[in-house]
């Protein structure tokens, strides 16, 4: 064999065992979210995408699951611990990151919608359409709502707009607190693991969550009181949820492990975490039962004064997204359409 012979196929051996490499890569995703480790989100919406994408690869791809803020910082600041690559995946919402997200920030709005399976396929779409450049160095891997939001109290069942006068509720996003403002109640936004401390210590006499995440942190223990809205109506609020990658860690994944990432994400992951969200309020809300704590469902004529009393913040939305230079009005009803369209 001549010289240059032997050193062609030398070099097609060393490109053909660097691709062997590649392809053999392993990689652990440090994954970082706020809940307790058994709380329903990462234990049926992110385990389950784990499960899937490391049996997909043979185990190459694999998540190490950091619970409950367990790489320090903030429930506000998991969203720059991706970006930044601190960590390579966060699961948190957008809206702890007050007016950041504004634009997904739609289906934040009051009584747009009751249906976490609607609400997550939608979202999915409007990101898709309107959304794309509000996450700089992040790629999102879902999105999604949690299922009807309702109010929790512990020392006064509510029961119209006039009993929320003087109650200090707990929100979790802008909107949230701004709803909560419309309807006379004094909004106090903090992240989900501050709520039970500041239940107990009377900082907020209730809060605004829905049933799935209520009996993971024991907050059906802390109050007596929970209204909730006739089902005919959208549900009282929703906050939007992200699943984020870090984008500079999937650029440099082999080809055939973002393949992997591709197909177990977007709109996939994104409806079978609303479905997930829907199913779990059943559950969610039982301890609360159980412990013979007082419901109360506000009927359809007091849900329309309340929807009533929030709808300027649907024409500040629509304002602000025209200040952007942004077609709000057609961005509104897209969100309403996307919603119809997939609870029909």
């Amino acid at each position: 064999m001549s010289l240059f012979k032997q050193r062609l196929a030398l070099a097609a051996c060393a490109v053909l065992a660097a691709i062997g490499g590649a392809q053999a890569q392993e990689v652990t995703l440090k994954v970082h979210h706020f809940w307790p480790p058994a709380a329903m989100p990462p234990t049926k919406i992110l385990q389950p995408f784990c499960d899937q994408i490391a049996a997909d690869s043979n185990n190459r791809l694999k998540c190490q699951v950091f619970p409950a803020m367990q790489l320090g910082g903030t429930p506000a600041q998991l969203i720059d611990q991706v970006r930044d690559g601190v960590v390579d995946i966060a699961f948190t919402l957008p809206g702890y990151t007050a007016g950041r997200f504004p634009i997904m920030e739609v289906f934040e709005l009051p009584f747009m919608n009751n249906s976490a399976s609607a609400g997550a396929r939608a979202s999915w779409d409007f990101y898709q359409k309107y959304a794309t450049k509000e996450f700089p160095g992040v790629k999102p891997l879902m999105f999604s709502v949690h299922d009807e939001g309702y109010l929790h109290t512990r020392d006064k069942q509510i029961k119209s707009l006039a009993d929320l006068k003087g109650l200090k509720l707990r929100a979790p996003t802008r909107q949230t607190n701004k709803l909560l403002a419309s309807l006379g109640a004094t909004p106090v936004g903090m992240p989900l693991p501050a709520v039970a401390d500041a239940v107990s210590k009377g900082t907020i006499d209730g809060f605004a969550l829905p049933w799935e995440v209520i009996p993971s942190v024991k907050l059906h223990e802390m109050v007596k009181y929970h209204t909730e809205t006739d089902p005919s109506r959208p549900a009282l609020y929703s906050a939007g949820f992200i699943l984020a990658m870090n984008q500079a860690k999937y650029d440099g994944l082999p080809a055939d492990l973002k393949a992997i990432i591709d197909k177990r994400s977007g709109a996939v992951l994104s409806a079978f975490a609303g479905k997930v969200w829907d199913e779990s309020q059943a559950v969610g809300r039982k301890p609360a039962v159980d412990r013979g704590n007082t419901f109360y469902t506000l009927p359809p004529a007091e849900v329309d004064q309340w929807i009533k009393a929030s709808a300027p913040l649907y024409e500040e939305w629509v304002a602000d997204m025209n200040k952007r230079g942004l077609p709000g009005a057609q961005m509104l009803q897209d969100a309403r359409d996307l919603l119809v369209k997939y609870k029909n």
